[in-house]
């Protein structure tokens, strides 16, 4: 049987470069006030030996895991299936790879669930936390605040007053809309129908707003809710089709719900864009291009906004602050939206 050669410790890095284990440890930990020559020759001793710091130890010296909780509020049925998700993940990754911390990925399915992770992030186990998908009676937020965790939210928060939000990132939902409705309104059609997102969520409620900004005094009728998932889609275009036979257009609060109200249009016997022009919002690839027709639709930077929501919790971590009220930082930063036009308007 071969024994397993022992881990070299930090003791060893500290006479392998000749200086003290406290400035070792100095160097390892991050610590400032080490000479150049003296970092440079710890540095080398660790590449030497293959040391690699014991993440509890340091957690005790610098009070620091070097990992993020990234909280869905969302089960995990809809976070594998929709590929808005894995783009935003995809973003976090990215940025917390490139600054060497880890990412815990807590998603919730129930009531329970809030508990479970609110208990999770007020024990001590990351720096911070991420937070999108929230509904507006979500209690994950109060848990949030009483775990006293440095916080970024994706999404304008709902259950915040104007101008008290806490910092949160997002996408131009409502102006995205409107030029969406618009290009619709600009190809001469006149009873534009909208498929909403789940209006518990403000990302849905405020591409509502955007469509009534242009559609003012638009038939109610033309207006059905759905959930951002395809099934969702098929369901309130059909009854879209079942109300109002005579509408020309769609508008559909992101591409999922849009592909799927192209298959209904299809199997209606309603051509794409000759009899019914249709419109999506995220800009997924490849989904956005391999609808039939090829979708228009409104981009919106997904996996951007999940690099920039993670850059602002670690800047916000290293500066030491959790609150929303942090010196010199914004309470919000909305993205800029394009409309991308295919085949389907």
């Amino acid at each position: 049987m071969t024994e397993t050669a022992p881990r070299p410790t930090l003791e060893a890095v500290a006479e392998r470069a000749g200086v003290s284990r406290a400035t070792a440890s100095r160097v390892v930990n991050g610590g400032f006030g080490v000479r150049r020559p003296l970092v440079e020759r710890v540095l080398r001793a660790v590449d030497e030996l293959g040391y690699v710091p014991n993440q509890a130890a340091r957690s005790l010296v610098t009070r620091r895991h070097d990992a993020v909780a990234v909280v869905i509020a969302e089960p995990e049925t809809r976070v594998f299936t929709d590929p808005f998700f894995a783009l935003q993940l995809r973003g976090i990754s990215k940025e917390l790879a490139a600054h060497d911390n880890q990412l815990v990925l807590l998603l919730t399915e129930g009531r329970d669930d809030h508990t479970r992770v609110g208990r999770y992030l007020a024990g001590g186990h990351v720096d911070g936390a991420l937070v999108f998908s929230l509904h507006l009676d979500d209690p994950l937020p109060g848990l949030i605040r009483g775990a006293g965790l440095p916080t970024v939210f994706g999404g304008r928060p709902g259950w915040a007053e104007p101008g008290a939000e806490p910092l949160h990132v997002d996408s131009d939902n409502r102006g995205g809309a409107r030029d969406a409705v618009r290009h619709l309104a600009g190809l001469g059609r006149t009873r534009i129908a909208h498929i909403t997102g789940p209006l518990d969520q403000t990302s849905a409620v405020d591409r509502l707003a955007g469509y009534r900004d242009v559609m003012t005094g638009a038939d109610e009728g033309l207006v059905e809710e759905a959930d951002f998932t395809p099934a969702g889609g098929e369901r309130a275009m059909g009854a879209l089709l079942d109300r109002r036979p005579d509408l020309d257009a769609v508008f559909a609060a992101n591409d999922l719900t849009a592909s799927a109200a192209l298959r209904v249009l299809r199997a209606r016997g309603r051509r794409v864009p000759e009899d019914v022009a249709v419109i999506g919002f995220d800009d997924m690839l490849p989904l956005a291009e391999q609808t039939d027709p090829p979708l228009t639709t409104v981009r919106q930077p997904i996996e951007e906004m999940g690099r920039l929501m993670a850059r602002l919790l670690l800047r916000r971590v290293k500066d030491g602050t959790t609150g929303p009220g942090a010196p010199d930082a914004p309470s919000g930063m909305v993205l800029p939206t394009t409309l991308v036009r295919r085949g389907s308007a």
